[in-house]
């Protein structure tokens, strides 16, 4: 039987192109999201017979009950992707405790609880895997982000934490580590960035990728690619790692 991968946020975007990934590896793929339309639309063009659940990631009792209903269709569980997230920006002064909330609800919180939900069946399985889907945010500040960079921050250290204490199990946990990429959520930054300056498209698209030495905007692709790896079963020996995929923007 395939190892069962589970990948959240899964219906769109960098989830969308690592379940595709994980396909072509071989493995079973589940995806799991908000939006049930979405999420049939999505597993009915991967194919494969990819399993999905329509939950909330923020809400502890339904992640348990969908991750269970997929592990129980799936025969087990053996890669948890946890990349599900939202990114909103706003200057410090006016960050409110509710935006500060909501990034920590959809960024970290989000993970530890799919976490939670996933480590008892993760835990006993060979050769698990979690990976995190992170950001650069996470390892570095940036302006007008102080909330996600915090939430990111977060999620790099719950991943440098589990690895030490379950080092010597037969499970490794790692983060990747995204920059800017060419998904919905970048889209929707290059429309804010149009309204609060006044900048054309090409522009505001030209700053996101100022930071990248490539000057280009990441394909969700090349992180699929780096999960790939990380997911492989010759891969055991890294773990703890924040693995950035941003064209040399951190070294």
């Amino acid at each position: 039987m395939s190892r069962h991968a589970i990948v959240t946020g899964g219906s769109r975007g960098i989830g969308y192109a690592i379940a595709r990934r994980l396909l072509a590896d071989g493995l079973a793929v589940s995806i799991v999201g908000r939006d049930p339309a979405t999420l049939e639309r999505a597993a009915y063009e991967l194919g494969g017979g990819v399993s999905h659940e329509a939950v909330d990631v923020t809400d502890p009792a339904a992640v348990q009950r969908a991750f269970n209903a997929l592990a129980e269709r799936r025969g087990g569980l053996a890669i948890l992707i946890n990349n599900a997230g939202a990114a909103e920006s706003a200057p410090f002064e006016k960050t409110d405790d509710i935006l500060w909330q909501r990034m920590l609800e959809a960024n970290l919180h989000s993970t530890y609880h799919c976490i939670r939900a996933a480590s008892p069946m993760l835990l006993g399985a060979a050769d698990a895997r979690i990976v995190n889907i992170a950001s650069t945010a996470g390892q570095t500040g940036y302006a007008y982000v102080s909330a996600y960079c915090a939430a990111k921050h977060g999620v790099i250290g719950l991943t440098r934490a589990l690895a030490r204490e379950w080092a010597g199990k037969s499970i490794t946990i790692n983060a990747v580590c995204p920059g800017f990429t060419d998904t919905d959520i970048v889209s929707e930054s290059i429309e804010r960035i149009q309204r609060a300056t006044g900048r054309t498209a090409l522009q505001a698209r030209a700053s996101l990728v100022a930071g990248n030495p490539q000057r280009r905007l990441i394909a969700p692709d090349e992180v699929a690619h780096a999960v790939s790896w990380l997911c492989d079963t010759r891969s055991g020996s890294i773990t703890g790692q924040s693995i950035s995929v941003a064209g040399g923007e951190l070294t």
